[in-house]
């Protein structure tokens, strides 16, 4: 895979003569994809956008798994892989044994060979003790990309002192995700303390008229509040990356 240390060391060599021209367009001449058939590994992702793709583990057989990290780690990419399951996670760190596996938040990964430095701030809130698999889904994931994640769990509104004893974490937050379910009014209240971007993150936990995340989805595309953004019911992940992008661009001015 090329991304932007491995085209910038072979830039550093041919301006030391150690690699000629030739050889870095040859090696640039080809696809950014890499072809397995079942799968069309993007290449070029962070060279693209920063950040490398990630591996949806559902609906994939654990074969077509495994194939698909290893040929990530040969590439000394970061490798990581969303709502894998323990089952199958366990046939991945027996062909892969460098992979770890966290399973709250249903995530595989390994880290790059380089140094992995977290900047910023993002603070993951949950609402409830049952939203923690989408709440460790993007905290887990923001620290995996690269920021500084602080955990602030179970201060859903029904004890709003919980979240407002909070305060001074919240203020220093350069983007906050916000995970609920039942009503999902977290994110409004969240979003009425903080001077950064909110990601709400609707879940599927709540009774009958949650309607699996609807009702959640529903309050939060809904709020009076400015500066909060929703991703789809459940998900972590989603929530994460865009909460990382939002620390780094912040860290970067």
């Amino acid at each position: 895979m090329v991304n932007e240390q491995r085209l910038t060391r072979w830039l550093r060599e041919v301006r030391a003569g150690r690699r000629t021209v030739a050889a870095v367009v040859r090696d640039l001449r080809h696809p950014p994809i890499d072809h397995l058939g079942f799968a069309q590994l993007d290449t070029h992702r962070r060279l693209r956008r920063g950040l490398p793709e990630a591996v949806l583990c559902e609906g994939k057989t654990s074969a077509q798994i495994v194939r698909l990290a290893r040929r990530i780690i040969a590439s000394g990419e970061l490798l990581v892989l969303t709502r894998l399951d323990p089952a199958t996670a366990s046939v991945v760190q027996q062909a892969l044994p460098a992979v770890r596996y966290d399973p709250m938040a249903r995530l595989g990964y390994r880290l790059p060979a380089h140094r992995l430095t977290r900047r910023g701030l993002v603070v993951v809130v949950s609402a409830g003790t049952a939203d923690l698999p989408v709440a460790e889904e993007a905290a887990l994931t923001a620290e995996l990309l690269g920021s500084r994640a602080a955990r602030l769990y179970d201060v859903g509104v029904a004890g709003i002192h919980r979240v407002l004893n909070a305060f001074p974490l919240l203020q220093r937050a350069r983007a906050v995700v916000v995970v609920a379910g039942m009503e999902g009014a977290l994110a409004s209240v969240v979003g009425g303390l903080v001077r950064c971007p909110v990601v709400a993150v609707p879940t599927s936990i709540g009774y009958g008229a949650n309607f699996a995340g609807v009702g959640p989805l529903l309050t939060m595309l809904n709020s009076c509040v400015p500066g909060i953004g929703v991703v789809n019911i459940d998900n972590g992940f989603g929530a994460g990356y865009l909460a990382h992008l939002i620390n780094h661009a912040s860290n970067s001015r």
